[in-house]
């Protein structure tokens, strides 16, 4: 399921783009797993070993957010971060929002 967004590619959002439905919301969240639907952003809480592994998940995060052109929010702290996604410019959710998350739930399949 996350698989099938995961092989995706961003797509730019212009500022004409409408942000999702609430039901578009709801199928994308059960093609993920662990992301929840809060206050207009899709959130997962990532907890890890120690800061050395905190840090190169930032780190990788931080790579494909550069190669996707998407950036989360993130809230860092020593053994723990959290990931919010949402489309600024659109002022909701797209689907990039949710091929973001599903790029960075791959990463832990490693």
């Amino acid at each position: 399921m996350s698989d099938e967004l995961s092989q995706k590619k961003c797509v730019p959002c212009e500022g004409g783009t409408q942000p999702l439905a609430e039901n578009g919301i709801k199928a994308y969240l059960l093609k993920l797993s662990g992301w929840e639907y809060i206050n207009g952003e899709i959130v997962k809480s990532f907890t890890f070993k120690n800061y050395y592994q905190t840090m190169a998940f930032v780190n990788a995060v931080a790579f494909i957010s550069h190669q996707e052109n998407h950036h989360p929010d993130m809230e860092v702290s020593y053994k723990s971060c959290k990931v919010r996604y949402s489309t600024h410019v659109i002022k909701g959710l797209s689907e990039n929002d949710f091929i973001c998350a599903a790029k960075v739930d791959a990463l832990l399949k490693i």
